[in-house]
């Protein structure tokens, strides 16, 4: 951890050549965390299944990145792709204050004993599109159709959430404690009414125009979350 944070010309060698990999493992499941330098920012991606590193790689405990790198303000990644669009990636900041945005945060990262992730989930329906207040839903890492993404933490009944109405935050779908909380919802336009969305755990921080355009393809359900995970500050 501490290479990795001094980032010398050594590691950062390493890291660009793909020889860095985090690695968690939860009884008899074994799985890697790619970790990549894109534009100045360090990114640990969510843990997938490989039958080995590659040769001459460096491994890590993915707890141990978790716990001893300065997360940069708890801000995670989303990658979309869509027929015929090009890879986007929006970055999310989150108030990990708050169970709904650690739960967010494990579906990153896919570090929940269940491994389970947004990897290769679809975005789920559009409301009021065109409109003010339109936004999209997606995290249904269940059944992919909506019908699924029960809670994988326990939440606290009566903690508090913000509210907004702009474009760019980040809320669930459901109240915490019930089925489907793992849902998210991204607003793209501002609401013009008075009322705002309640249980908001996240802002859009860069990346909103890549849901706007995945917005307006044709076929939400063909948009696709294909990489995820978390920014480490150097």
């Amino acid at each position: 951890v501490d290479h990795l944070r001094g980032m010398s010309k050594a590691v950062k060698r390493l890291v660009e050549a793909g020889l860095v990999l985090g690695v968690h493992q939860n009884q008899d499941d074994l799985r890697y965390s790619r970790i990549t330098l894109q534009d100045g920012q360090l990114y640990l991606h969510v843990l997938q299944h490989q039958p080995s590193p590659p040769t001459h790689a460096h491994t890590i405990q993915v707890m141990e990145v978790m716990e001893e790198m300065e997360l940069s303000s708890s801000r995670v990644f989303l990658d979309l792709t869509w027929p015929g669009s090009t890879r986007g990636r929006l970055h999310i900041q989150l108030n990990t204050d708050t169970s709904l945005a650690r739960q967010f945060m494990l579906l990153c990262t896919g570090q929940h004993p269940s491994g389970s992730s947004f990897l290769n989930t679809k975005l789920l329906e559009v409301t009021k599109k065109g409109e003010p207040g339109e936004c999209v839903r997606g995290g249904d890492y269940q059944y992919n159709n909506g019908r699924g993404g029960q809670p994988l933490l326990a939440h606290q009944r009566y903690q508090k959430y913000q509210e907004s109405g702009s474009a760019g935050a980040v809320w669930s779908w459901s109240v915490p404690w019930r089925s489907y909380s793992a849902q998210f919802v991204i607003s793209t336009r501002d609401r013009t009414d008075r009322d705002k969305w309640s249980n908001v755990f996240g802002e859009v921080v860069s990346g909103l125009d890549v849901v706007r355009a995945a917005v307006n393809h044709s076929d939400i359900t063909e948009v696709t979350v294909v990489d995820c995970g978390v920014v480490l500050t150097l």
